[in-house]
């Protein structure tokens, strides 16, 4: 029994799961976040909220690169609500094919601009009540919206790699997006809400990667043990 506690003993202690959200290890992450992205911004390439909203209701299920290859054509040709707005869905179409999933965004951004041009006078709407009105928008792309473009903090962008870098971290255990961004609410202060979304989108793309994160590199790491970890 006393070789038995001394084994005991000597095993790493695991963090109790009310540590994973304690202050002090918030902090840990916030520093971490500053020192590798102290000037996180959105990537999507834009010139007003409403170029923003296109192009993040292309994003869905592709990547942004793709997305900026295909606005400034787009935005040239179609720089307002009102010429989005008097679009045949089968011209806009062609115009996204590259984004996937294009009929549906189509469809969706016609009938946002409608809305936008017959309710809010040809303007991105500034509330996420508002915003949650247009099709195709759910609170990810309002809080990218409203965050980016007009500098409201109304939540925390959830993304798939705020998704999975959350669970990771155990800053939440819910299973859908708009759980754990009311957990991250409630975790990360308030003026922090648009920059950590930034910031986590960033750290998800360069560092830690769905399949092998760069563990090494990662100053989080010491204070993350998900089995996911490459060290």
């Amino acid at each position: 029994m006393a070789n038995r506690k001394k084994k005991l003993g000597k095993s790493k202690a695991r963090p109790r799961a009310a540590d994973y959200t304690s202050p002090a290890r918030l902090e840990k992450i916030f520093a971490g976040l500053d020192q590798l992205f102290p000037q996180a911004q959105c990537a999507l390439r834009h010139e007003n909220a409403f170029q923003l909203l296109v192009a993040t209701i292309l994003s869905a299920q592709c990547t942004d690169e793709r997305v900026n290859k295909v606005t400034p054509e787009l935005f040239a040709k179609y720089p307002a609500a009102e010429d989005f707005a008097a679009l045949p869905q089968s011209v806009l179409e062609q115009e996204i094919r590259s984004t996937g999933f294009f009929r549906n965004k189509a469809k969706n951004l016609i009938g946002a601009a409608k809305k936008i041009v017959s309710d809010f006078r040809g303007q991105v709407p500034r509330t996420m009540e508002e915003m949650l009105t247009l099709p195709g928008v759910a609170r990810k792309t309002a809080n990218v919206v409203l965050g980016t473009a007009f500098g409201l903090p109304t939540g925390v962008v959830v993304d798939t790699h705020v998704f999975r870098i959350a669970r990771r971290l155990k800053l939440s255990k819910q299973k859908t997006p708009e759980k754990v961004e009311q957990n991250l609410i409630k975790l990360v202060p308030e003026d922090r809400w648009i920059s950590f979304g930034h910031q986590v989108i960033w750290f998800g793309r360069k560092i830690c990667h769905a399949r092998r994160p760069l563990c090494p590199d990662c100053p989080l790491e010491p204070i993350c043990d998900s089995p996911d970890k490459t060290v």
